[in-house]
């Protein structure tokens, strides 16, 4: 098991959520949290059947300047939904510090509303 320091930066203008972490010792990846300013806080962001969305996590990330981030989809809002990254796995620079953003599209039967505080992707640091 590899072992790395992550820093977390919660950005202001956006709720406090948990923060990301591995849920079990064996877990490969953290949960992302949907986290939306004012604007969309209440009504959240829908996603048309067959479109995508921007979704913002209120976070940034410092990654060792020797990993990558990968976003990826988290299998049960794929399975269940149709929600998927659209460009997983979604790449994190070292030295990107700006908020970490989440595209998902919807393949599933019916539109899809992403509400602030919802799972919505997974991040794996990766070597």
């Amino acid at each position: 098991m590899l072992n790395y320091s992550l820093f977390i930066k919660r950005l202001s203008g956006y709720d406090i959520l948990e923060l990301p972490a591995y849920k079990t010792e064996m877990a490969a990846g953290m949960d992302l949290c949907a986290n939306f300013s004012e604007e969309y806080r209440s009504e959240g962001i829908s996603i048309p059947l067959k479109g995508s969305a921007i979704i913002t996590t209120g976070i940034s990330v410092e990654l060792p300047s020797d990993c990558e981030g990968q976003i990826r989809s988290r299998s049960g809002l794929a399975a269940k939904n149709g929600i998927v990254v659209l460009n997983s796995p979604g790449t994190v620079d070292a030295d990107y510090r700006g908020q970490l953003k989440v595209i998902l599209a919807n393949f599933g039967n019916k539109e899809f509303l992403v509400q602030h505080g919802y799972r919505i992707a997974q991040l794996v640091i990766s070597p």
